[in-house]
């Protein structure tokens, strides 16, 4: 794909949403942090029903750790993985606690020595909580990159690299929102909706789906 037809994507993206963010619900960076953890193998309707009455008790690190390991697990048991991802918030916070004053640190090595975050949840916080111009890269934005030609990769890293390269300075920041929410809303998986789609005169998919109906 071209730089031209690029730019035009972006620009049509941006103008049917131009103030894209998460729909994780949170007010915090540490309740963004603790979302985004949850999130992993998990839809953020489901991690928004947990949260949305965990954060009322406890959105703190301090909060967390005294509900303790079974307390926190009876809010989040309705998401997958949700022992191993209780342990590892569990360890967060007393790592948040004990290093960096119970604030989440604005650094990508902080974050990512921190138990259930990777370089993809740290990058969903640097950008989300912290305006930095980073670029997480989900199933969504994987298959959306490769499928439409725009930056097209083997794995996830090799779509960050590229999505880093080709992406305009001033889109950098919403581009992984606008990508997220394509993915999961029109170009979904199994059938996507490409009689629908605001780019599919640009996209270079070659065997667009008919319109429903």
């Amino acid at each position: 794909m071209n730089k031209d037809k690029r730019r035009q994507i972006l620009e049509r993206l941006r103008e049917a949403n131009p103030h894209p963010t998460t729909e994780l619900n949170y007010s915090s960076p540490f309740e963004l942090l603790i979302a985004v953890i949850l999130s992993a193998q998990a839809t953020d309707v489901g991690v928004n029903k947990a949260t949305d009455k965990l954060f009322v008790i406890a959105n703190t690190p301090a909060a967390i750790q005294a509900l303790g390991l079974e307390g926190l697990k009876q809010y989040i048991k309705t998401i997958g993985l949700y022992n191993a991802k209780a342990e590892n918030i569990l360890k967060t916070c007393a790592i948040l606690l004990e290093q960096h004053g119970g604030q989440v640190p604005e650094s990508r090595e902080a974050l990512e020595a921190l138990p259930g975050v990777g370089r993809k949840t740290a990058n969903v916080v640097l950008n989300t909580a912290f305006g930095w111009p980073t670029i997480a890269v989900d199933t969504h934005i994987f298959r959306v990159s490769n499928r439409t030609g725009f930056a097209p990769g083997k794995n996830v890293n090799q779509v960050e690299e590229k999505l880093l390269k080709v992406v305009p300075a001033e889109f950098k920041q919403d581009v992984h929102h606008w990508l997220i929410l394509h993915g999961r809303y029109t170009c979904l998986a199994r059938k996507p909706r490409c009689g629908s789609c605001l780019i599919e005169d640009l996209c270079e998919f070659k065997t667009k789906t008919e319109p429903e109906g």
